[in-house]
């Protein structure tokens, strides 16, 4: 999918449509649509062809799509849990998983690579008892926490709300969010390519108040970052310019309302001393 989406990048800076590509490669239209939506493997020479009618000759350039060729053609992870996955959240998760960087701003919840199994469990199941496409669901998400033994670099700013709001009811709530705390808490202990502030509620009025979002970054292909936006039955991958500089500019401005990572360690520690306490 990133590989598809770089391609049309340059088929559409060349001026050409996907007709004329088609054609280079011996191919339709359709095909060329189907390469750029990332929903047919690749072969070298076809992309190679397809550069250099798009003018693409830095060697480098070339060389960094030839390994994004040979990485696209392995099969994900993320297609083990195909059938109980949307769509529209598979492309998210082969986007994330080629990152270098995830930056994410959550108003709502703990992120999904931060939370707990217990935690996640009741997000995903809504307090009722699982069935089979619950549970893969869960087990995807405990899967893509492997970023974090990985040594993925990720920076996270939570609003103050998405740690303090109870989950798992009165019975089990005061037990999900103290595990849940002392995760986070050991992250920022232990985990140096992670970087957790918190938002707390006297700041007010911040940059994000129109909900939350997710930045990857592609350095080690020098790609353009892309902004996902999540709803709740359906997620959008964004490369715009525009649109990711204004997301950038907001993650940078949050960054600054928020406390630091060692104030954030602090504040994290008293909400477990005051959940413990209770």
């Amino acid at each position: 999918m990133l590989l598809g989406h770089q391609l049309r990048k340059h088929r559409e800076r060349s001026g050409l449509t996907r007709e004329a590509a088609g054609e280079k490669i011996r191919a339709s239209a359709s095909k060329i649509s189907r390469m750029e939506l990332g929903r047919v493997g690749f072969k070298t020479r076809d992309i190679e062809d397809l550069l250099k009618l798009y003018g693409v000759t830095d060697r480098k350039l070339l060389k960094q799509f030839r390994e994004l060729a040979a990485e696209s053609n392995k099969p994900g992870w993320w297609k083990e849990y195909g059938d109980a996955l949307h769509k529209w959240f598979i492309r998210y998760v082969g986007f994330e998983e080629a990152a270098d960087q995830i930056r994410i701003y959550e108003s709502q919840f703990v992120p999904g690579l931060l939370q707990t199994e217990e935690y996640a469990r009741e997000i995903i199941s809504g307090g009722v008892d699982t069935d089979m496409v619950t549970e893969q669901r869960i087990q995807a998400r405990l899967t893509r926490q492997k970023h974090l033994e990985a040594g993925k670099k990720m920076w996270i700013i939570l609003d103050e709300a998405a740690v303090r709001r109870p989950i798992g009811g009165r019975e089990r709530g005061p037990e999900i969010m103290a595990g849940q705390l002392r995760h986070l808490i050991h992250l920022c202990e232990n985990h140096e390519n992670v970087t957790l502030q918190i938002i707390p509620f006297e700041v007010g009025a911040h940059a994000a108040e129109a909900g939350s979002f997710t930045l990857l970054r592609y350095s080690e292909f020098e790609l353009s970052d892309i902004v996902y936006l999540e709803q709740l039955t359906d997620g959008e991958v964004i490369d715009k310019p525009a649109t990711v500089e204004a997301y950038t500019k907001a993650m940078t401005r949050l960054s600054v309302s928020a406390a630091t990572p060692d104030e954030t360690l602090s504040l994290l520690k008293d909400m477990l001393k005051d959940l413990e306490g209770n």
